[in-house]
Parts: structure tokens; C-alpha cells; sequence
């Protein structure tokens, strides 16, 4: 290991050997390479002792940063309990303990290939695998010979902490791909190409050369194949017919389920009674396409979690006080009246009592207020906020179960199915197809029925629902949505499923939270009014910014990016709710509120919020600082507002009302001081009011809102980030895109419409023919894939070449 005394003064820009990050304040020299803090040299170290430094061979600077990395070590210790243990593992046998972790730092090959080797590092881990894009790592180790507790540390000490929250310890993963549905499409495969294979002489007119009993096995053998594809394929569409007769409607699923019963019926009539080779090779392809569409529909969103409750954001441990000594316990052994400890960037657990010290609570992802708020000795702090200082002692007044954030999750929006009594397009057109094919086939019937041919009347009866079988309409609308969803998911929105599109095409008010989805602390708009700032004041106003984790001082501290911190001698106090002092020169320096400077508030400026600068009691001026909106904004809502209502819902005071009418007009209605409650009555007087809302929000203020919109966004900077229960996420850098996205929902509907044209051209040419019994079964079966295939064509270029048109999509493939 090196001397940490090996620290020597910063000369020039250089940077660091594992992370890429400058070397801003200190250079670590270590085996002849610099690195910016101890815990990226202790990384180094690591693999360094394991041979494992082809960690840096496959990517340049593949580490993350260690600075912020804690350090204590009894945060693990919640993971020596059995009841968590149980919780979080996926698989455990005498020996042998399997665990899934989540690890967002995971971000190149390197990660990749480190991870995958940490066999290498502990002799107790038996393997790692990666998956990348869900940015997790299943391990699996032996217990005997490392704990579930070392595992973690070993993988914190690389620079790859897991995360850890308490929805991890309830396991309700939701399958995104049903395994029955991958085995009855299986099945159908399995079957089809064995019938298709024993077809082979009939398709080339050549089974008379077998012989009679040859051909006659061959049916047979299509029979056994086509029991398994009718009686276990299908049941799902025999089900969804069954219940939608039941309700007395009829859906997409019902002539699909006459369909397959026809051509499976004659088709045994056609092998046992008239000696034909019947139909049913066509019969296993046309589940097969069926559950093939099926199948690409659900795949297009698998790889995201759009249910989120409290448990997701919530920690999965809390330091207690017992007897004066810290315990790191499960959050879920938390009771009222137990002593905590809440350290600077930490989870207030639960509504609690503070006891001790200075709070300083950071509300913004509950609230959506973007300025912490400072609390006292004895006051009321709810769950949810983040400590923004030292740390504070509380005590405990509600379970975590029961806490003002759990709140949010108790209202019926929450529990109610969201279907909103939107009937699906296919849906509506396929009741009337249903009976008017029906009809049509029992007049043909009825007809040659009547002229004394009642062969010909069976075989035009078969042919008329064989040939209208709505396969192609069917796989219109899975393969235009599933195109559609992933056209949005490669534009970085990412649907819930199918209905949604629907459900967005309808939409004609659309309300927007501000903080957090309208506004971006990196867009902030900052300004300097006084004494001009000599370069040695912006020097020294940057070194105590650097010191706070403060809103507003980060926003300074953005302001003064080029500007180089001076070595400050004295330590920066922060004075919570109040600002920042410091001395320099033996003067003092004070950054902070009015109050706190002593400055008169009269004739300064509103809408934003101010930030005073003092030396020795001299007011020097003030920095006046707004929310800045995220680029394209404005231009966002000027294009949904010319077809849609506008709303923006805020948590913040209102001081930037009179910013925000300048910017975006007097026609968009705001509303301030909006709590998660409110802004879920909010939407629910709108809906009352018949109107189709789209609610986008950020926050976990949000939830409510997001769920009793019709539709609802999640807004995320990172998708792989927590975000609230919703319809849908967007990626924040896409967000003015969302004006195309909403146009596109109506163009798929166009598209959908379009393809059942396509196929009702089909069916209309096929049925002249098939009344007339001038075609047999067998020619509608080979018209059917084709005209399935050549609309599943034309949904799928017509969709990728006007996304492509649209800027959606960077190539039509």
C-alpha cells in the first residue's frame, strides 16, 4: 500500500489513471500513475494485487470516480440479518447462494468483464454474469466461505456498490413474457413444420406416387400434430371468445376462435369422410403467426419497470441508537419510538421527531420544491426528505408503512384499473366483421342448400370462413402498436404497452408539473447585481460554494464554472436555512439570505430567489437566481398548446408566476403551492370534467397525478432511475419531442385502419369467389398467409418510413 503522505501540490491539469476525472486539488501518486483520491488509488491497488489490470486495457478510464464514496463500516451490517437475507437472495442450497444485484455505476466492457471475474478477487465467488442493459449482476457464491455481507463490501471496494432498496425484499417481480405463451408458441412451431413437412407430396401433386396407405398415414399424422396446436395453442383465443360472448360483445378473438374451430372441424371431415388431405398444416400457421405476433407485442416493453410503490425509494436499512451505540438495522425492524441517526444526504425513513442537531430537509422529489427547508428541535419531519447537512438525531413517531410518503400510495388511484372504458380499434370493427362474414357464410349455405348441392354449399360455407379468417387483421394491429412502441422506445419513451398509444392519440389537455420536467438545475438562469466582482472574489465565492450541497450554491457554482477555487485557510460553516460563512484575510465573508446579511429587502427584483453577498457587514450585492427551463421548452408548449389545453401544476411558491406568463403567454393555467394531494384532485376535477388528460411529471409528488391521468409520463434524466408509477418514461433530453409523439399515435391509428383496408380487399375478392364455390378450401388457405404476410409488410414500412420522415426513427431499418 502507498503513504498517503505521497500528496503533492497540484501544478497542472492531470488526470486520473482509473476514473478519467481531473485533478483538481490533490494528485495521488501511486506505481507510476496519478489518481485524483485515495479510493480510486485503492481500486487500483485492488486489482493491482489480483492481476486483474486488463480492467483498463479494454476501455480508457473505465472506473467511476471514489471521491463520495462512504466509508463506514457498519452500513452492511443490516445484511448479517436472516430475514433480509432470505428476502434478497434468488436461489440457496447447502453450499451455494445465487443473488441478482443492481449496480447502475455498470457503463463499459470494462465493468463488464470486472464483474464477470470476481471469482478472481474471492475465492468464495463462483461467478458473475452481467446484464447490461438492466444494469444488473446475478453472483453466485459460497456461503461457507463468504458472507452476503463481505460480497457487497468486496463489490463497494472496486468502486461497484449494489443498490439496495427495500422493494428489493419483497420479490414481486412481474414476468414481462408469459412462459406459457412461450411454449404454446413452441408447440405450434414444433407442429407446424413437421405438417408442413408431411404436406410436402400434396404440395407437389406427387402423393399418389406413395401410395394410398402412405398418403393416408401422412393425414393421419397431421391430425395427431394438430391435436396439441387446437387443444392447448389456441386456448387463449377459445378463452377471450368464451368471456367477451359472455358479456355479450365480441371482440378481435371471437372470428379468430371460429376460425380455428371450422378449419380443425372440416378438416377432419375433409381426412375421414371424404378421404382428402385436409387443412391442417394451415391451421398450425396460422397460430403460429398468431402467437409469433403476440409475442413481439409484449417483447417491445419487457426490459422496464413501470409499477412503482414507496418500497422503491426507500432505503433498506437505518442507523439506531441502543444505548448510545449505533446499530445498522433492516428498515423493516424500525418501530415508533426508536432513536435514529440521519447522516447528510440520507432518507428520513419515517415521520419523525427531530431530537438533535440541524435540519435541513430537501423535499424536491416529494414536493417538487426546489429550496430545502429548514426544520427545528421538536418540529415534525416528514418520510421522504433528504438531509442536506450534518447528521441528526429523530425519533421515530410512524412505522415506515405508515408515513406521509405511503400516503401517496393509499388513494384509490392507485388500486383502480386504468382502462378508462377506452374500447380497442380492432375491437370495434372486428364485432361487425364477425357477424357480417357469419351471415355471408350461412347465405351461401342456405343458398346451395336450396339449389339441391349441399356439398357445395358445406365446402362454400368452409371456404367463406376459412378465406375470412381474420389472420391479417388480427396481426394489423399487434405489428403496427409493436412497431409503434419500438419507434418511441429508440426515441427514448417508453410505453407501458399497446393501449397506451391508443389512449395518446385521444389526449386533449396535457398538464405539465414544472419543477423537475419543465425546469433543469443545469439550465438555471443565474445573475450578478452590485459591486463588480474582481477575480479574487469570484475565486473566493466558487471555494465556498465547492463546500455546500445547497440548491442555490450549486447553481452559483455552475455560474463560476471556469473560475479556479482559492485554498481557503478557514472552514466554511454552513448555517442551515441561512448561508454560508467563512473568513479570509481576517474578514468575513458571508453568502446567504437577506436575513442573514442583514439586507434590506425593499425594490429588489421577484421571481427567482436571492442570494446576498457580505464582507465585514457590507452588502457587496446579491446574485438573483432563476429556475431555468430545460432547452425547447418553449417551443414544446407553444405546439401542444395550438391543439390542446395547457396546465403547469408547481409545488414551489409562486414567485416565478410572472417569469413563466412572459415566457409562455396568458392562455396556459397555473397553478402554485400544489402537494402531492392537490395535484391529484387537480387532475381528477379535469377528468370529471370529461377531459382526456396527460399528465407529466418527474417526481415522486407526481405519483398520485401520474396514475389518475388517463395517461401518464414520468420524465427521468436516467431511465434506469427511480421514477414514479406511470403509463410511460421519457428521457428528459426528448421531452420536446413529445409534441411528434403525440401526432404519431394518431398515425398509427391511421395505419392500423389503412392495413384492415388492405385485408377487407383480400377477404372481399376471396368471398366473391367462395359463394360461388369456385374455390376451394385450399386456395383460401394459401391466400390467407399471403395476405397476412403483405399486411404485416405494409404496417411495418408504412410505420419505420414515416417515423423516419417525422425525425423519430434515424433509419426506416
Amino acid at each position: 500500500m502507498s503513504d498517503p503522505s505521497k500528496i503533492v501540490p497540484q501544478k497542472e491539469i492531470s488526470t486520473c489513471f482509473h476514473c478519467g476525472e481531473d485533478c483538481k486539488d490533490e494528485i495521488l501518486h501511486f506505481d507510476g500513475k496519478e489518481f485524483c483520491c485515495t479510493g480510486c488509488q485503492l481500486v487500483y491497488e485492488v486489482l493491482n494485487e489480483n492481476d486483474l489490470c486488463n480492467y483498463y486495457d479494454i476501455a480508457e478510464n473505465p472506473g467511476l470516480s471514489q471521491k463520495d464514496m462512504s466509508r463506514r463500516d457498519n452500513r452492511f451490517d443490516y445484511l448479517d440479518d436472516s430475514d433480509v437475507i432470505k428476502k434478497l437472495i434468488d436461489f440457496q442450497n447447502g453450499a451455494e447462494i445465487h443473488i441478482t444485484f443492481n449496480i447502475p455505476l455498470i457503463h463499459c466492457a470494462s465493468c463488464i468483464w470486472l464483474l464477470e471475474n470476481l471469482h478472481k478477487l474471492h475465492e468464495g465467488v463462483v461467478s458473475g454474469r452481467v446484464d447490461f442493459i438492466k444494469k444488473k449482476v446475478q453472483v453466485k457464491f459460497l456461503q461457507d466461505k463468504i458472507s452476503l455481507k463481505d460480497l457487497v463490501k468486496l463489490l463497494s471496494r472496486i468502486g461497484y456498490e449494489p443498490t439496495i432498496n427495500l422493494a428489493d425484499t419483497d420479490k414481486k417481480q412481474v414476468q414481462s413474457i408469459d412462459k406459457k405463451l412461450i411454449t404454446k408458441l413452441a408447440v405450434a412451431g414444433f407442429c407446424f413444420g413437421n405438417m408442413m413437412l408431411f404436406s410436402l407430396p400434396e404440395y407437389f401433386s406427387e402423393a399418389e406416387l406413395l401410395g394410398q396407405g402412405f398418403k393416408k398415414t401422412f393425414n393421419y399424422l397431421n391430425v395427431l400434430l394438430a391435436l396439441p396446436v387446437f387443444f392447448y395453442s389456441a386456448t387463449d383465443y377459445y378463452r377471450s371468445a368464451w368471456l367477451s360472448v359472455r358479456n355479450k360483445a365480441v371482440n378481435m378473438d371471437v372470428p379468430i376462435a371460429i376460425g380455428i374451430v371450422t378449419l380443425f372441424t372440416y378438416s377432419l371431415y375433409d381426412i375421414f369422410m371424404l378421404g382428402n388431405e385436409g387443412y391442417m398444416d394451415t391451421l398450425g400457421g396460422l397460430l403460429f403467426f398468431l402467437l409469433i405476433g403476440k409475442y413481439y407485442q409484449q417483447k417491445t416493453y419487457d426490459t422496464l419497470s413501470f409499477d412503482r410503490d414507496y418500497k422503491s425509494y426507500f432505503p433498506i436499512a437505518v442507523t439506531r441508537f441502543i444505548k448510545d451505540e449505533e446499530e445498522v438495522i433492516p428498515l423493516m425492524k424500525l418501530n415508533v419510538g426508536d432513536i435514529i441517526l440521519v447522516r447528510n444526504a440520507e432518507l428520513i425513513p419515517s415521520d419523525s421527531i427531530l431530537l438533535d442537531g440541524e435540519a435541513f430537509i430537501d423535499y424536491s422529489f416529494v414536493t417538487g420544491e426546489e429550496v430545502p427547508v429548514a426544520k427545528k428541535k421538536g418540529e415534525l419531519i416528514y418520510a421522504g426528505g433528504r438531509q442536506k447537512g450534518k447528521a441528526i438525531t429523530l425519533a421515530v413517531q410512524k412505522s415506515p408503512s405508515q408515513g406521509y410518503l405511503t400516503d401517496l400510495w393509499n388513494n384509490e388511484s392507485f388500486d383502480k384499473d386504468k382502462n378508462h372504458g377506452l374500447e380497442s380499434l380492432a375491437n370495434k370493427i372486428s364485432g361487425k366483421f364477425t357477424f357480417t362474414v357469419l351471415m355471408i357464410a350461412l347465405i351461401s349455405l342456405s343458398y346451395w342448400i336450396w339449389a339441391g348441392n349441399t356439398s357445395l354449399g358445406v365446402l362454400a360455407f368452409t371456404s367463406v370462413l376459412i378465406i375470412t379468417c381474420p389472420c391479417a387483421l388480427a396481426m394489423s394491429t399487434p405489428f403496427t402498436l409493436g412497431n409503434t412502441l419500438r419507434v418511441f422506445g429508440q426515441g427514448k419513451l417508453y410505453l407501458k404497452n399497446a393501449h397506451v398509444i391508443e389512449k395518446l392519440a385521444k389526449i386533449d389537455t396535457v398538464v405539465f408539473d414544472k419543477t423537475g420536467t419543465l425546469t433543469a438545475p443545469s439550465e438555471a438562469k443565474v445573475e450578478y447585481f452590485g459591486e463588480p466582482l474582481s477575480a479574487e472574489t469570484k475565486s473566493l465565492i466558487k471555494a465556498m460554494v465547492n463546500q455546500s450541497t445547497h440548491a442555490l450554491s450549486n447553481r452559483i457554482n455552475t455560474w463560476l464554472n471556469e473560475i479556479k477555487a482559492i485554498h481557503l485557510q478557514e472552514e466554511v460553516e454552513e448555517i442551515t436555512g441561512k448561508g454560508l460563512r467563512t473568513f479570509y484575510k481576517s474578514q468575513e465573508i458571508k453568502l446567504g439570505s437577506a436575513e442573514f446579511v442583514n439586507a434590506d429587502k425593499r425594490e429588489l427584483p421577484k421571481g427567482g430567489n436571492l442570494v446576498f453577498l457580505a464582507i465585514e457587514g457590507f452588502i457587496l450585492g446579491y446574485f438573483f437566481i432563476q429556475s431555468g427551463l430545460r432547452k425547447g421548452i418553449d417551443e414544446l408548449v407553444s405546439t401542444v398548446q395550438t391543439e390542446k389545453e395547457v396546465h403547469f401544476l408547481s409545488g414551489d411558491q409562486d414567485h416565478e408566476r410572472a417569469n413563466l406568463r412572459r415566457i409562455f403567454g396568458d392562455n396556459i393555467q397555473m397553478s402554485f403551492n400544489q402537494g402531492p394531494a392537490d395535484k391529484l384532485q387537480y387532475i381528477r376535477s379535469l377528468n370529471a370534467a370529461d377531459k382526456q388528460t396527460l399528465m407529466v411529471g418527474d417526481g415522486l409528488n407526481d405519483a398520485g397525478a401520474l396514475r389518475e391521468s388517463k395517461v401518464g409520463i414520468a420524465v427521468t434524466d436516467k431511465v434506469t432511475n427511480f421514477s414514479p408509477a406511470s403509463d410511460a418514461i421519457m428521457d428528459a433530453a426528448m421531452l420536446h419531442k413529445l409534441p411528434k409523439f403525440l401526432d404519431f399515435t394518431k398515425t398509427s391509428r391511421s395505419i392500423i385502419k389503412a392495413s384492415f383496408g388492405l385485408s377487407f380487399s383480400y377477404n372481399t375478392i376471396g368471398v366473391f369467389f367462395a359463394v360461388q364455390g369456385l374455390v376451394s378450401p385450399v386456395f383460401c388457405a394459401i391466400l390467407m398467409p399471403i395476405s397476412s404476410i403483405s399486411v404485416v409488410l405494409f404496417t411495418t414500412l408504412t410505420t419505420n418510413y414515416i417515423a423516419h420522415k417525422r425525425g423519430l426513427k434515424d433509419k426506416i431499418w
